[in-house]
């Protein structure tokens, strides 16, 4: 008889068994309303967590603060929460009509609200995906927190240590300081998070605000001064859901407003019937690339069109930002400013009135002109409400079902590559939903060969969608790379995306069953490098030129299947 050999799990097994524990219990805490991160309940994500490791987080289970992991989380919290004991996830509840302002944090677009001196609330409109992403982040925060302990008290009796007493001087000082006092300040800082003050000093000037240079020491100051409390005087800190947001979650509500705004626009417009074309894109490059060389002329006589494109991505150049916009909205641009609560605005181009000096760009006859949208960025499982919700029939003031003429739909972002280095490109033949069984696989109209000879890697092959980028894990995203799945790199929205378009033109009947898809990605990170991680920095103007790459490409197609 065969002896089957035991084989011991391995780091990606460990891993995707810790990425399940995660959102099982994320799920059930949703459910059961409330939890303490740093309590029992909050005890399971915290060991997920630390089994994980995910690369964002950097030295999340060494002793050490995580220094760039830290600054990552920051600037996708709220100002202030930091010092909040009480954190409430919340629907959107009327808050915009009431006397608290928005904080809105610097990398997510989510409106915050300071209740009082404990307690932040924070709006979820864009589904789970938002509320694992709070989550993940908030505990990755509480338990650097608590790292901070082990450094203040010294002793049984709770005695506080000496660099804690100086930085504390500090900070109740209340005043900016010199050079000299700031110094001194980190030098006392570096012994309590086991960090060197040149680490300090590096890191210091990127957690500086105009109105708080000093924000580094306020927040470690504040991080220690609650975590103390919850050892201390067993003030624990507390994360609620409310029930108004139990209740919502899931059903739909603010796509479906988002949507039939859409919709009614090209119904008002007399453009319903028009050949559709859907661009999941930013905000600027459709625009920029349809009427830059319309309103900038002169400019695109002496510099390349991607010099072009480069300084219309400098903020400081907003006088031909401006010009271009004006040039836009003069022909047949129309521009939707949310005000669902899914944060994502929406351009609609009427190709019809534009007159563009490029033949590419020219149609035989603006009788069945394409009318292109363009939406912005979803995030996570939202891309399935809204792209589901804008796929619907629109139903007239009459009753009438009228079903949109969507010929193309196009998604192209940004995403972490796992061969290849910033900026390079990516180009889908499926996508693959991390921590399930599916799998999509479809006919893409970009190729590879498509973007070959523009000086950037291209690769093909599969993309996983993860449930969010602050669980990238390098044993499992490698093995995912290195097996037949040859996966290329990694997202948060394709999957769900496909999923709607899949449903709408093969399942529901919504739109037309050959509907086109163009996917393409260009890489803002790779997670199996060490110190290209999200949490190393921005793209900054590295990625000017794939961008404009992909959506020349996109719209290329569309104005090729509109003259044939």
């Amino acid at each position: 008889m065969r002896v089957i050999k035991h084989i011991g799990r391995n780091r990606a097994q460990e891993s995707t068994n810790a990425i399940e524990r995660l959102y099982i219990t994320m799920r059930h805490l949703f459910i059961r309303g409330f939890y303490k991160p740093m309590g029992v309940s909050g005890e399971t994500l915290r060991e997920a967590l630390l089994t994980l490791r995910p690369e964002i987080y950097g030295t999340i289970a060494e002793d050490k603060i995580e220094l760039n992991g830290l600054l990552y989380v920051i600037e996708r919290l709220p100002k202030g929460i930091e010092e909040c004991r009480f954190i409430n996830l919340t629907s959107d509840e009327g808050y915009t009509d009431s006397h608290f302002k928005p904080i809105i944090p610097a990398k997510r677009r989510r409106n915050c609200y300071r209740i009082d001196d404990e307690q932040m609330n924070i709006e979820i409109t864009r589904g789970r995906s938002e509320i694992y992403d709070i989550l993940t982040h908030l505990t990755f925060l509480f338990i650097e927190s608590h790292k901070i302990i082990k450094y203040i008290i010294i002793d049984k009796e709770l005695n506080v240590s000496r660099d804690w007493l100086k930085l504390e001087n500090f900070i109740k000082k209340g005043d900016q300081l010199n050079q000299i006092d700031r110094e001194v300040a980190i030098t006392h800082t570096a012994n309590i998070l086991g960090r060197t003050f040149e680490e300090l000093v590096s890191v210091y000037d990127k957690f500086a605000t105009p109105q708080n240079p000093d924000k580094f020491l306020h927040l470690i100051y504040n991080l220690g001064r609650l975590a103390m409390r919850e050892i201390v005087q067993e003030e624990k800190r507390t994360i609620t859901f409310s029930p108004v947001l139990r209740e919502r979650l899931g059903h739909h509500i603010h796509g479906e407003v988002w949507a039939q705004k859409i919709k009614y626009t090209l119904w008002e417009q007399d453009l319903y019937d028009r050949p559709i074309h859907i661009i999941s894109a930013n905000m600027h490059s459709v625009m920029n690339t349809l009427f830059a060389p319309i309103a900038l002329k002169e400019m695109c006589k002496d510099k390349t069109r991607f010099e072009v494109y480069e300084a219309l991505s400098n903020d400081e150049n907003q006088e031909i930002r401006n010009a271009v916009q004006e040039e836009a909205f003069s022909k047949g641009t129309f521009y939707l400013k949310d005000a669902s609560g899914t944060n994502i605005n929406v351009q609609i181009f009427d190709t019809a009135k534009i007159e563009h000096p490029e033949e590419k760009f020219q149609l035989k006859s603006s009788k069945n002109a394409p009318v292109i949208i363009v939406m912005d960025y979803a995030f996570g499982e939202q891309a399935y409400e809204t792209m589901d919700e804008l796929l619907k029939p629109y139903t007239a003031e009459n009753g009438q079902v009228h079903h949109m003429n969507v010929d193309s739909v196009s998604l192209m972002g940004k995403a972490g590559i796992l061969e290849g280095g910033k900026g390079d490109l990516m180009i889908p033949n499926a996508h693959l939903f991390e921590g399930t069984a599916d799998n999509y696989p479809f006919k893409n109209e970009l190729l590879k060969s498509d973007f070959e000879g523009q000086g950037l890697q291209v690769f093909d092959g599969a993309m996983i969608t993860v449930l969010g980028t602050s669980l990238q894990n390098k044993d499992l995203l490698k093995f995912f790379h290195d097996s037949t799945w040859r996966v290329i790199g990694l997202e948060m929205e394709g999957a769900h995306y496909q999923k709607a378009i899949q449903a709408a033109s093969k399942l529901r009947g919504n739109i037309h069953p050959d509907v086109k898809v163009r996917y393409a990605y260009y890489a803002s990170d790779n997670p199996l490098e060490t110190g290209s991680t999200l949490a190393s920095g921005g793209l900054g103007t590295t990625g000017v030129k794939p961008t404009y790459l992909i959506t020349e490409k996109i719209l290329n197609q569309i104005f090729e299947d509109a003259r044939k």
